[in-house]
């Protein structure tokens, strides 16, 4: 049976992650903790009468009193990295869809989980489509040199742009490079309108209430387009990939960064 605690419970996919957990097999959730409610029962706020798990307000002291195998997490950005360092420093491992930390910050946890031989992953997205979405048009850029991101959420998502742009602009990137785009004495007439540059990529970010999660990667050919689109339109869609990836980093030795790397591994 893997113990599992989640982070953010009270979140939208804090509580649909909780949902998850419970229904799985080979699972059980020992924990919950978020800044809200401490103290209250979990049970009924997802709908769950005969689940006895107490809101707890401190992560440290809840790991250490519970003992579990994962942490998931889906907190905020300035909260996400305190729980890592507390979840490897208890021989948790964490699985983490939050997002908006730096590669910088991501390879500091990658080389602490490494030291302590632990598994653990942080995903900029769960949903199985959305990985796809990112291999499909890595693949395309080889052909197709010339493109643009439009990524949707929903507009309570505080970082921009998304986690999965990045990641899929950092694929990108790889098999293209770093190019120049658009006419050479391109101007904008309203700051930022051509969106975000990475490395000659353009990034754009939409943030509108009735949104979940939503990307189009738009290619540019002669006399041609490819647009390569993903949508999320329930959070629902994020937990298969987010259940696989509790199961399989407990086989794991070391932190992995993109939910790919577990999915596509040969």
């Amino acid at each position: 049976m893997i113990r599992v605690v989640v982070a953010g419970a009270l979140g939208k996919m804090g509580q649909e992650s909780c949902k998850a957990i419970i229904n799985a097999d080979g699972m059980e959730l020992v924990g919950a903790v978020d800044n809200r409610l401490i103290g209250s029962e979990l049970g009924p706020i997802i709908g769950n009468t005969d689940i006895k798990v107490t809101i707890s307000g401190e992560l440290n002291q809840l790991l250490e009193a519970v003992q579990p195998d994962v942490l998931v997490d889906f907190t905020r950005p300035e909260v996400v990295q305190g729980d890592i360092e507390i979840a490897l420093k208890n021989g948790v491992r964490p699985v983490v869809g939050t997002t908006g930390m730096s590669m910088a910050d991501i390879n500091r946890f990658i080389n602490m989980a490494s030291e302590k031989k632990l598994g653990g992953l942080i995903a900029p997205n769960f949903a199985i489509g959305a990985l796809l979405m990112i291999k499909f048009a890595t693949e395309a850029a080889k052909y197709l040199p010339h493109v643009e991101i439009i990524e949707l959420h929903h507009d309570q998502k505080v970082d921009a742009p998304s986690g999965t742009a990045m990641k899929t602009a950092e694929l990108i990137s790889e098999v293209r490079g770093n190019m120049s785009q658009g006419a050479p004495g391109e101007f904008e007439k309203i700051e930022g309108v051509r969106g975000g540059n990475f490395e000659g990529l353009r990034i754009h970010s939409v943030r509108l209430p009735g949104l979940v999660a939503h990307q189009e990667v738009i290619f540019g050919g002669v006399g041609q387009t490819l647009s390569i689109r993903h949508d999320s339109i329930s959070r629902e869609s994020f937990m298969p990939g987010l259940i696989m990836a509790v199961r399989k980093v407990m086989n794991l030795e070391q932190m992995v960064y993109g939910l790919d790397n577990l999915l596509f591994e040969n």
